[in-house]
């Protein structure tokens, strides 16, 4: 089985790559993993000293079923900051777009932050996730740990998802990419309020890096939908790295199918 490490050591952008099967949810790739390689792509393209990655959008056009080739391209470069889009086709069919901003820190005399973290136990305290028939294959490639919220197909009141996850192997990855591969390991919040198992899909991610993350370990993840209505979820996203920092906020759009 090839790890996430190994499969980013070999990733190559222009010659494609077909993603193995244990990194597939349903009939598509893991959305977190096409991100990542996205990132990946666009930081291979990138002129030198390029600086941290500060926010992203990213659209989930279509399936990622099967072999995804990407074409990243620099849009702007500025005094400190620069912008790269990326498109990648499964089979020659659009499957995602991501549009990704890179910038310096800048000086600066304003600072805050008003999050709040969840008060949970630390990950060695937390049981780990049950492995379930149903569960996503991709969820093999990640340690998780529970840590709060609802479960799954439970019809809670509370539609939340709080977890510890780390890589199996993340060794020599980016810190970057590897958040982003991990940053959708989470199942749809509204999940939590089924009351019976039915599909779910991501249609589209944005997110923004406040600290970029130095090292690799555990990350505490929660998603919580905001609102759902018409067959569709919107979902806040936060992570936090085993220091309480936050280190990614974001919003996906989800569709539900029950």
């Amino acid at each position: 089985m090839s790890s996430f490490a190994r499969l980013i050591e070999e990733f190559d952008p222009d010659a494609g790559i077909l993603p193995p099967p244990h990194w597939f949810q349903g009939r598509t790739v893991y959305g977190g993993l096409t991100a990542a390689l996205a990132l990946q792509a666009a930081i291979g393209s990138a002129p030198a000293g390029l600086p941290p990655l500060r926010a992203a959008q990213v659209a989930f056009v279509g399936p990622a079923s099967g072999a995804l080739r990407f074409r990243p391209r620099l849009l702007r470069q500025g005094k400190s900051s620069l912008s790269i889009d990326v498109d990648a086709d499964s089979d020659g069919e659009p499957a995602l777009r991501a549009l990704f901003v890179f910038a310096a820190a800048r000086a600066s005399r304003i600072a805050h932050d008003f999050s709040q973290r969840p008060q949970v136990r630390p990950a060695g305290e937390c049981p780990r996730l049950p492995v379930h028939e149903l569960a996503p294959r991709f969820l093999g490639n990640f340690d998780v740990r529970l840590a709060g919220g609802s479960a799954p197909v439970s019809g809670a009141a509370n539609p939340e998802f709080i977890a510890w996850v780390r890589h199996l192997d993340d060794e020599g990855v980016a810190p970057a990419v590897a958040l982003v591969a991990l940053a959708d390991a989470l199942p749809p919040a509204a999940l939590a309020s089924f009351t019976e198992m039915a599909p779910v899909s991501s249609i589209a991610w944005s997110f923004e890096l406040f600290d970029p993350p130095a090292g690799r370990g555990w990350f505490l993840l929660r998603s919580f939908s905001q609102q759902a209505a018409h067959g569709y979820s919107v979902q806040d996203m936060e992570i936090w790295d085993e220091s309480g920092r936050r280190v990614l906020a974001g919003r996906q759009s989800v569709a539900l199918y029950q």
